[in-house]
């Protein structure tokens, strides 16, 4: 990772802000966490009308009139999330009011494929109306950035995933267990989520693991309400009786238990059919958590050490290998053992510092955009 150095603004010294950017969404904790640089002002997300407190979708901000009306307030649109709201030709018309404003435009593009959509096509006609027309592109790895090469002719800026866990959070403290436990989430089952093809391809890896003599257990854990009951009654089905898996049906997790619950866990599997970026993966980076990733998207690009390894999603031979890998690996350490706990903490201070680089490079991008607008 290159560190992005910039000259400090006038008004950075002053303690004014030198940037004015509507990130959309604004609240969103991957958008705070990239944009945490001195200078750099995110507008907060505008009131959703009728929803509750907190909720930014649908944006209200990615809208042609509302970037009318607050022309003087900004500097840089900065699309994150949240297009899917839209019909097709409306992400033209902000960009095309974002720069009558005197605005640059700045897309990230985290999902190629959008994992809480079964259709793609009106997902990739966004793409096409935003890739080309955005100003600059930034995306998480790579891969990724070759995929947006390859498909619009445009470079991205690689700057990748921040931390999730917050300063100072930890799980709570587990037990060390002769079981070796390999968790699944399958949260609400939604699109982009194979829950019965995963949760059979565990099980099946689970037993051959115990076949060769390890103390291999399987921890499925689903949402109680979930998008596609066909599939929850398929999983259960595949749990239901096996002496070596365990199904839990919950709600969502508050922040504090699905740390403990991840932090358990020798090794973490991503059940996911199709996507581009994890953030449940960098959660389980920073929890020191190994992740069995599917070979699809580019999930495996994501960190560059050996914390994951692929397998071919419903194969149980390549995840089974990517079980064993992973338990060998250099930074295989066990829930609730020191070595994990030293494992979190080295990892927190690359992230302190690769954190740091990332919002210093996004803060360098608006500068530099800005002052070509205002050329």
């Amino acid at each position: 990772m290159t560190i992005v150095t910039a000259s400090v603004p006038r008004d950075e010294m002053s303690g004014a802000p030198d940037v004015r950017v509507v990130a959309v969404p604004a609240g969103h904790p991957y958008v705070r966490r990239v944009t945490d640089a001195a200078g750099i002002e995110v507008l907060p997300d505008p009131p959703v009308p009728g929803a509750a407190e907190g909720v930014w979708w649908p944006p209200v901000a990615l809208d042609p009139d509302w970037i009318r009306r607050n022309a003087d307030d900004a500097d840089i649109l900065h699309v994150h999330f949240g297009t899917e709201s839209f019909p097709a030709g409306h992400l033209t018309a902000c960009v095309e009011a974002a720069h009558a404003a005197g605005w640059a435009v700045v897309f990230t593009v985290h999902d190629l494929t959008h994992p809480q959509l079964t259709d793609q096509s009106p997902y990739a006609a966004q793409l096409d109306e935003l890739v080309p027309r955005a100003d600059a592109l930034v995306t998480l790895t790579p891969g990724a950035a070759a995929e947006v090469r390859e498909r619009w002719g445009r470079d991205a800026a690689v700057l990748p995933h921040p931390a999730i866990l917050h300063e100072g959070e930890s799980p709570s403290i587990v037990a060390v267990s002769e079981d070796l436990r390999f968790g699944m989430h399958l949260k609400d089952l939604r699109p982009g989520t194979d829950g019965p093809t995963s949760a059979r391809t565990l099980i099946a890896a689970v037993e051959r693991l115990r076949d060769e003599g390890h103390h291999a257990v399987a921890e499925i854990r689903m949402h109680r309400s979930v998008r596609d009951q066909g599939a929850r009654d398929e999983v259960r089905a595949a749990v239901a009786g096996h002496p070596y898996a365990v199904l839990v049906e919950q709600g969502r997790l508050p922040d504090a238990a699905l740390n403990t619950a991840l932090g358990g866990l020798d090794v973490c599997v991503l059940p996911y059919r199709f996507g581009s970026h994890s953030g449940w993966l960098e959660l389980c980076w920073d929890l020191g958590v190994p992740v069995a990733v599917p070979d699809v998207g580019h999930f495996a690009d994501q960190h560059d050490d050996a914390s994951t390894a692929s397998f071919r999603p419903g194969d149980v031979e390549t995840l089974t290998a990517a079980l064993r890998s992973l338990l060998s690996c250099d930074d295989a350490a066990r829930p609730g053992s020191i070595a994990r706990a030293e494992l979190m903490e080295r990892r927190r201070a690359r992230r302190r510092e690769q954190d740091a680089a990332t919002a210093a490079a996004h803060a360098a991008l608006y500068r530099r955009l800005r002052s070509e607008r205002v050329a």
